[in-house]
């Protein structure tokens, strides 16, 4: 217990006195790895590629959760409240190989847009959080905020959670059959 301790005030006092262009370094060096991540993440979707998108996560069962918007649910609420089809569900959860797997199948070019990318580490976990929109046939389809949870590894950073909020065109792309 003792050489633990020992350890735990060695480490916190090495960080405490490093030096703030150290940290600089270590930060962007983070945001540089995770920035790539980000990269590979669009342009599997794009490419179709199943084993380069799933590289990036930290296993295969992580959080995968996306919500609906209330404005989306009530919108199709309205137009279809004679229909008798059910509504999108508030919330819904998945897993990112069923994700990616839908788009390979899918013969529509697909993509995802990210903007304002905000990235906040302290070198072992990592937040990210973004803007995004899904695109379809090169029209967006739906957009919202996406966040992801990142750990550390030994084979470098890993998504360990993904959250998204969807908000839904009104007039959505056709899908070609």
């Amino acid at each position: 217990m003792r050489s633990v301790l020992a350890a735990l005030c060695l480490t916190a006092s090495l960080m405490l006195s490093a030096s703030p262009d150290v940290l600089a370094q270590t930060a962007a060096g983070d945001k540089r790895e995770i920035d790539a991540i980000v990269e590979t993440f669009r342009t599997a979707i794009i490419d179709k590629d199943v084993d380069r998108f799933m590289t990036l996560f930290l296993h295969e069962d992580i959080t995968w959760t996306g919500t609906t918007s209330r404005d989306t649910i009530a919108r199709i609420a309205a137009a279809e409240k004679d229909s008798g089809r059910p509504l999108p569900r508030k919330y819904f959860n998945g897993k990112p190989r069923k994700f990616i797997e839908g788009i390979a199948k899918d013969k529509e070019a697909l993509a995802e847009t990210f903007e304002n990318v905000r990235i906040d580490s302290d070198g072992e976990v990592a937040q990210v959080w973004f803007d995004y929109s899904f695109m379809v046939g090169g029209k967006r389809q739906n957009w919202g905020k996406e966040s992801w949870q990142m750990v550390r590894t030994d084979a470098g950073w890993k998504i360990a959670a993904v959250v998204w909020s969807m908000t839904f065109e009104p007039d959505p792309p056709e899908k070609k059959n």
